[in-house]
């Protein structure tokens, strides 16, 4: 009988102890491998950070700050001069809006198209005009508590000042509407359209308009659907998902129409600046502050203003890849211990094998080829359990950091507007980077895994199959 049949032989010999043994490596393999799915997750969405947010410098208003902030806004002559700073690749214009559907903003006193001081107020002041669209957010707890502090009117419907000020209506949350130069969103990154096209060519005024995933759910529209925005069909010409609740509430439309609706021809609310890389980005935003003038813009860089979430993603790395090893090195512990129990009981035979000739490296190799088998199966059970288990393994390690990282950004008393439309929470852009890492069990990252889990199972088997060589058949047989 060759080594490899006896050595698959003895695996099965006592099946129930077979079973446990595979069981108890499956889980340790299977979080092994969770873990490698996950930290592998974050290593790419990190180097996703680096190719797009790292090369991103965000231009407001000089004291433009949401709608605590004022100034003079931007023009879309700044972007020229912005364009002509050297390492600068690409310059995207872009105007906000709110969009306000008809019932709410009937029961206002403003009028169709106003400059809105309240709750929801981008860099720049957005623009409030109406539309037959139903926000796909409903207001809850936070947003009717940020239009009750934003309200000054006096009329009926007001809540502060005169008359009845006790039945304001139910608050309808504004969409966030975009006019974009270019098919980027509002943190440079390219739009994800899921279904129709984009907007062609964006530097000209349109009517196409491109609809978050849950708005259009919420409106029952499709590519090809049509709406209304102060009165002008617009028709959808495409679905895009930007990967959160509140980016997936908002419409994008050419930065020609979104100014012609806000009336404000020539005006940008902001500018997303691209460089040509990470080394030239202080530089770049140095002396863009320059070219446009302190007192006229403001120059974010958009890695430092995603510190926060950069650092999250880094400490689910670091766990996903201690927590990684400590499961191989269990594994390994494991196979250590079940193959020295199994030296233990085969004395006898592992003597009787050394008298009629068997070397020392035959019965090593045995053991070690025993050991890969039971590997082998809890491999399997493992990669199993590691597909269907990383996905939610890698969304709690982020969400835990996530939140704890939000706790120390916004200290005690909470968060600034609570989470205000113009806000977008303590990471502000963050939030969708953290939410967006998608942990998928790649072939590529499974096999990566089980060749690291085979390699420690064979360091592991080494130990036992050498005591075997301190097995004299002599004193063996002389105790039978």
């Amino acid at each position: 009988m060759s080594v490899l049949a006896r050595s698959v032989g003895n695996a099965f010999r006592n099946k129930i102890r077979t079973a446990a043994v595979v069981a108890v490596l499956a889980v340790a393999i299977g979080l092994a491998l969770a873990m490698l799915v996950a930290n592998q997750a974050v290593v790419g969405k990190v180097q996703e950070l680096n190719a797009s947010v790292g090369t991103v410098l965000t231009v407001n208003p000089a004291g433009a700050q949401g709608f605590d902030g004022g100034g003079e806004p931007l023009t879309t002559a700044q972007t020229a001069t912005a364009a002509a700073v050297p390492n600068v690749v690409s310059v995207v214009g872009m105007k906000a809006l709110r969009l306000q559907t008809e019932t709410a903003a009937s029961s206002s006193t403003t009028g169709t198209t106003t400059q809105q001081a309240g709750p929801g107020g981008g860099p720049g002041g957005g623009t409030s005009v109406v539309t037959n669209l139903q926000a796909a957010i409903d207001a809850g707890t936070l947003g009717n508590r940020n239009n009750t502090s934003g309200s000054t009117g006096t009329g009926s419907t007001g809540t502060t000042g005169t008359g009845n000020a006790g039945t304001a209506p139910a608050f309808s949350l504004p969409i966030t509407a975009t006019g974009i130069g270019a098919e980027v969103d509002t943190a440079g990154k390219a739009l994800n359209i899921t279904s129709g096209t984009g907007l062609g060519d964006y530097t000209v005024a349109s009517t196409k308009a491109l609809i978050g995933t849950t708005l259009a759910e919420k409106n029952s529209l499709k590519a090809g659907s049509t709406f209304t925005i102060a009165g002008t069909t617009f028709t959808v010409a495409g679905i895009f998902d930007a990967g959160t609740t509140f980016g997936n509430n908002a419409v994008y439309t050419t930065l020609a129409e979104a100014q012609a609706l806000a009336a404000t021809p020539g005006e940008l609310s902001s500018m997303v600046v691209t460089v040509n890389s990470m080394e030239n980005v202080d530089a770049a935003k140095t002396a863009l502050q320059a070219a446009l003038g302190s007192g006229k813009a403001d120059v974010t860089q958009g890695q430092r203003n995603l510190q926060t979430a950069v650092s999250s993603l880094d400490s689910v790395k670091n766990i996903s890849l201690v927590a990684f090893i400590a499961a191989l090195g269990t594994a390994g512990l494991i196979i250590l211990l079940i193959m020295v129990m199994l030296v233990r009981e085969r004395r006898r035979e592992i003597g009787v094998l050394k008298a009629i000739g068997a070397r020392n490296r035959t019965i090593g190799v045995q053991f070690v080829l025993e050991a890969l088998v039971l590997v082998a199966l809890g491999s399997v059970v493992g990669a199993a359990i590691a597909s269907f288990a990383s996905g939610g393994i890698a969304s709690a390690l982020i969400s835990s950091n996530s939140t704890t990282a939000a706790t120390n950004q916004r200290g005690p008393g909470g968060g600034g507007f609570g989470g205000g439309l113009g806000g977008g929470g303590p990471f502000g852009g963050a939030s969708q980077l953290l939410t967006s890492v998608t942990a998928s069990a790649s072939p590529g990252v499974i096999a990566a895994g089980v060749v690291a889990v085979f390699g420690v199972a064979v360091v592991g088997a080494l130990v036992p199959a050498l005591l075997t060589a301190r097995i004299r058949p002599i004193e063996v047989l002389r105790g039978e």
